[in-house]
């Protein structure tokens, strides 16, 4: 009796000791749990913290095409609506963007295209400021997950994409500009070569002069060409800036232009206030500047009499310069584009006139940029053009 009485003790005494044991464990097991989910919760803020910190938009996307993840820089393009839990199809507006992903998604291959948009909407549907925009869009399947998963990068490659497409023009406009002169010169030194035009002094003295005219013209761009490239290069920074004095200067200018002044019958006025006012800048470019601004009057107007009025001022914060003409003017349509390279609004001329190269507004806007300031123009056709520069004091 008082064994059995023992042994029903000791296995109370054992079960307890087995229960309590049980809690310690089961509590340990708990405090591991929490401290794991912790610990998960802790890496998941900091991978958010790290993709929120991408300047290019990520979103992860499951099998079904539903995204599940999306940073920051994803939100901001389309201005925090919500993309979380929307597909694929729905989340992009463009099917262009929605089609280069879902190919990724069904192929399960890593994915690399570039899409450009023909409108003023980002890829995810937020109002752009661009007309023309272009997207790199990197997907892949994700490794190391239980379901199937993608990751997709979008970056906006706009800017890269403008800047070929400018040396594309750039390239294309400079061959077609030099070829033709230079098809005209080589047809003429045929003539002259197998007609024996070399025998009748007044007919080779007539393609001598024509071969000529376009020579310049080929210079003249060439020119124009090398100096854009110097200045797009980067060498503004390298500017021999110093202080001079803008009526000398504007004075150099016009007696630079006197033969085609006098030849056109046109007026030169120039008005600097006050008399002694300087511009601290690189003299060398800004006497390209007004030169290719008067210049630019003169070749625009020859049929025509010709007031040009060149003004300069000092205002509160930033010296004023304006060029303007009562000349024939530049039509509302044309205005945007005046001063992008190979752009002339008048496309026609005859055999006899050598035309501009089409880069000389292009030089006076670097030139205006190089040193901090900024130009535009207003014109009334018939009544006053007028291109206003303004440059820091």
């Amino acid at each position: 009796m008082i064994l059995e009485i023992t042994l029903v003790i000791v296995i109370i005494v054992l079960v307890a000791a087995l229960r309590k044991q049980g809690r310690k464990a089961d509590a340990s097991r708990m405090a591991q749990e929490s401290k794991a989910k912790g610990e998960h919760k802790q890496l998941l803020k900091q991978r958010d913290q790290l993709l929120d910190a991408l300047s290019d938009a990520f979103l992860q996307v499951d099998e079904t095409s539903q995204i599940v993840f999306a940073n920051k820089a994803a939100k901001n393009i389309v201005k925090d609506r919500q993309l979380i839990g929307r597909s694929v199809m729905e989340a992009f507006l463009n099917d262009q963007l929605s089609t280069a992903i879902m190919k990724c998604i069904e192929t399960k291959q890593h994915m690399v295209e570039h899409v450009t948009l023909n409108s003023t909407y980002a890829p995810l549907g937020a109002v752009g400021d661009q007309v023309m925009s272009c997207w790199l869009i990197d997907a892949a399947p994700m490794d190391g997950y239980g379901e199937s998963m993608t990751r997709v990068v979008i970056r906006d490659v706009s800017l890269e994409y403008q800047a070929e497409q400018v040396r594309r023009d750039f390239v294309a406009n400079a061959s077609h500009e030099l070829r033709t002169p230079m098809a005209i010169i080589n047809g003429y030194l045929e003539n002259l070569l197998e007609d024996d035009v070399v025998e009748e002094p007044e007919m080779a003295r007539k393609f001598l002069t024509t071969m000529s005219k376009h020579g310049q013209r080929m210079s003249m761009l060439i020119e124009d060409m090398l100096m854009i490239s110097k200045m797009e290069s980067g060498d503004g920074v390298t500017l021999d800036k110093s202080a001079f004095a803008i009526t000398p200067c504007l004075h150099d200018v016009r007696d630079r232009l006197e033969s085609v002044i006098a030849k056109q019958g046109a007026v030169v006025h120039i008005e600097v206030n006050p008399s002694d006012l300087e511009i601290v800048g690189d003299k060398f470019y800004w006497l390209q500047v007004f030169f290719n601004l008067v210049e630019n009057a003169l070749k625009q107007n020859q049929d025509s009499p010709l007031v040009v009025n060149v003004r300069a001022e000092l205002e509160a914060d930033h010296i004023k310069l304006v060029v303007s003409d009562n000349g024939v003017g530049i039509p509302a349509a044309d205005l945007p584009y005046v001063f992008k390279r190979f752009y002339r609004v008048e496309k026609h001329h005859s055999q006899n006139t050598i035309k501009g190269t089409g880069l000389g507004l292009s030089i006076v806007t670097r030139a205006v940029e190089a040193h901090g300031g900024s130009i535009g123009v207003i014109s009334i056709p018939g009544v006053e053009t007028s291109f206003v520069i303004k440059l820091p004091v």
